[in-house]
């Protein structure tokens, strides 16, 4: 995964955190609310069921005293014990909401979940019972040493509750209520204060963790779209240059967000891009200048050539003769540009032949001598073999060739040499010539290029190195050139070994 996919995800987990932290602390006010406001309920989970069914299981083994005091030491969940006169066995007022939930319980059908929240249990002496459970809250926490207070100070029980013989209106005690009650004791009272969590009003306390869940949210998503937009907006206005024409780079010194990741290096390579379109595109000018520049000559010459004719009629033939020679030098020129064209312009691999480039220099040197009386010496081990096209690769040695003798001043001595190593085979062709200016050996596989015009009287225009380099940089080798220290030139070409 890249860092822009961990930015992502740590943005997006930062939200998820801070809306279950807003969402948790409002589950978590309102339970404090709750807890400190509403009155005690019956409870009818299973935490009730088996409370009850202890206190069951305790009064049949250990009588009346050992459920007392089983009531008595209850922590989590407070056990309510009312006798046959509804009288509660440790003297505890039962609150009115409660009181009534029993009275409903009472009728319920046996299958109903309600009517499992209330046990009717008899004990060893053949007394009945009832028996239900409520929670103690957090907010009370003495209760029950309240009870244990009162238990030993010998207080009679109090409180009936109706539908077991009593008058379902009285029990509230006439002595303080120490138990679950609204008065002093410290029970399931309204708490503290009217107010909901933090001090504030229960309906502000209520909204406020989803209130500030949702701001935080809303602030990381802001931040998130702020980071993708930015680069992208800039991303957005360099492609609308590029299109007007201006190329020049525009994330050089442009600041991202956080630098570094992908979108930075998307500008990065926008600007390369652009750089190598530009590079493209002033080379096609050149081209374009050169070409002009090149055939205005001829041209100029044909068209001497054709006036004269028209002038002297008599001078004829060597007015033919001079657009002869003019056509074919133009003929030349669009050829030559045509392959080099196809050259740069071809994504097609070479054909992968076997050529040995031993007899392919051999076959050359000897077309040299033929065609310019060269002194062309070839020096070279064991048959090397390349693989790719044989014509091309042809194409490529001779135009080496062919320039070392033209610019091989007036012996025309020309030494090809050929030595491999571990997977490459190296061709040096040295020429005795005046060699290349220092600050121009870059320049002489350009098109066009030509070093000393006006000095070195030599037919040509400029492309044979360049065709040469694009042939060889096809077949997955290189091109190089160099002065020698006596004197003259070295152009050496690589190319791997056949496999």
């Amino acid at each position: 995964m890249g860092r822009l996919f961990w930015k992502f995800f740590l943005c997006i987990l930062l939200a998820q955190v801070a809306a279950t932290i807003g969402i948790g602390g409002t589950i978590w006010l309102r339970e404090q609310t709750r807890n400190r406001g509403e009155e005690a309920t019956l409870d009818v989970g299973p935490p009730g069921a088996v409370m009850l069914d202890a206190a069951r299981a305790t009064l049949k083994h250990a009588g009346l005293a050992g459920l007392r005091e089983f009531a008595l030491n209850s922590r989590r969940m407070r056990l309510y014990v009312l006798d046959e006169q509804g009288h509660e066995v440790l003297g505890r007022t039962v609150p009115a909401k409660l009181r009534e939930e029993v009275t409903r319980n009472l009728g319920a059908n046996d299958d109903d979940q309600m009517h499992r929240a209330v046990a009717r249990m008899t004990g060893p002496d053949g007394r009945n019972y009832i028996a239900f459970a409520s929670r103690i809250p957090r907010s009370a926490p003495d209760a029950i040493l309240q009870d244990a207070a009162r238990v030993e100070a010998g207080a009679g029980p109090f409180g009936a509750i109706g539908g077991m013989g009593g008058d379902p209106r009285a029990g509230q005690g006439s002595g303080p209520s120490m138990g679950m009650g609204g008065g002093p004791g410290r029970g399931f009272g309204p708490g503290p204060g009217p107010g909901g969590g933090f001090g504030l009003p229960p309906h502000v306390s209520r909204w406020l963790g989803i209130v500030a869940a949702t701001l935080a949210s809303l602030l990381f998503a802001a931040l998130l779209a702020w980071y993708f937009s930015r680069p992208i907006r800039a991303l957005r206005s360099a492609f609308e240059s590029a299109a007007a024409g201006d190329l020049a780079p525009k994330f050089a010194s442009v600041r991202f967000p956080a630098g570094g990741d992908e979108l930075a290096e998307l500008g990065q390579d926008f600007d390369r891009m652009t750089a190598q379109l530009r590079m493209l595109m002033d080379g096609q000018r050149r081209l374009l200048h050169d070409v002009s520049h090149e055939l205005r000559s001829p041209l100029a010459r044909l068209q001497a050539a054709i006036g004269l004719a028209h002038q002297q009629p008599d001078k004829i033939q060597p007015s033919l003769e001079r657009i002869e020679r003019e056509s074919v030098r133009m003929d030349r020129l669009v050829g030559e540009l045509l392959t080099l064209s196809r050259l740069e312009a071809s994504t097609v691999p070479p054909a992968d032949e076997p050529v040995d480039l031993v007899e392919m220099v051999d076959q050359i040197a000897d077309d040299a001598r033929f065609e310019a009386g060269a002194h062309v010496k070839v020096h070279a081990p064991d048959p090397v073999t390349v693989r790719g096209t044989p014509d091309l690769l042809w194409s490529a040695v001779e135009n080496i060739v062919r320039n070392a003798v033209k610019h091989g001043g007036a012996a025309g001595e020309v030494d090809v040499e050929l030595h491999r190593d571990a997977d490459q085979v190296h061709i040096e062709v040295l020429d005795r010539g005046p060699g290349i200016e220092p600050e121009h050996l870059g320049e002489i596989f350009e098109p066009f290029f030509r070093s000393n015009p006006t000095r070195n009287n030599v037919d040509g225009h400029g492309l044979g190195l360049a065709i040469a380099k694009r042939v060889v940089e096809t077949h997955g080798g290189g091109i190089l050139a160099a002065n020698r220290i006596g004197g003259g030139l070295k152009v050496t070409i690589s190319l791997p070994l056949a496999a």
